[in-house]
């Protein structure tokens, strides 16, 4: 993978292929529970529009930083990583990868506050086909394993897919911490990308830098 994918300012060449049908890994848990249910899988979302799920949200948040205006597509990358990006990978897990693979470009849509729906996508422009964005949502495995963050289709009604996005840190405006009802999105060495409440002894939250690629495609 070329290293410079993942710095602020450039540009993401298209990426090839679509989301294939397969629902989200099972990790091995050191997190807590959710609500248990299942749901759309990527390809359903991106073979049907967004707007068939719910109307797009009217932008509510004011003063934010341009990354978080719903205006920009960005690549994240967490701080402590090193070339790597986030990626809503092939089999439908929101994933750390070193390559191409996946939807690697999002718009963070503010919702209300500091809430956001975050649409991904294929490539620059939307990538190949309809262009639609497939939304991250929160994944419980049940028996309990780790939360996660899955691909499905956009609904701003849904609290699964309602995620909170702050500052992580106040010297800088494109690094932040990801949360969804109080569990904080973190990297785990046996489970990969994580969602889990804080607690006593619980590892800090990773912080996100959101890297700005370019406008938004148009919904």
């Amino acid at each position: 993978m070329r290293s410079s994918r993942w710095i602020a300012g450039l540009g993401i060449t298209a990426l090839a292929g679509a989301v294939t049908a397969c629902g989200p890994a099972t990790p091995s848990g050191d997190g807590t529970a959710g609500d248990g249910t299942a749901g759309p899988s990527p390809t359903a979302a991106s073979s049907a529009p967004a707007s068939s799920a719910a109307p797009t949200p009217q932008v509510t948040a004011t003063n934010l930083p341009e990354v978080l205006s719903g205006t920009r597509q960005v690549t994240m990358v967490r701080t402590g990583g090193f070339e790597g990006g986030l990626s809503m990978t092939d089999d439908g897990r929101l994933a750390e990868v070193d390559g191409d693979e996946g939807r690697q470009l999002f718009v963070p849509l503010p919702l209300d506050g500091q809430l956001f729906l975050i649409h991904s996508y294929q490539g620059v422009g939307g990538g190949p086909g309809t262009g639609e964005p497939v939304c991250w949502r929160v994944h419980n495995p049940g028996d309990g394993q780790s939360l996660s963050v899955e691909g499905a289709a956009c609904d701003a009604g849904d609290p699964r897919q309602r995620f909170e996005i702050v500052a992580a840190d106040t010297d800088t405006d494109d690094t932040f911490m990801i949360s969804n009802s109080s569990a904080y999105l973190r990297t785990s060495a046996r489970s990969g990308l994580i969602l889990e409440e804080q607690g006593d002894g619980s590892p800090a939250p990773d912080g996100f830098r959101f890297n700005d690629n370019g406008p938004a495609p148009t919904r």
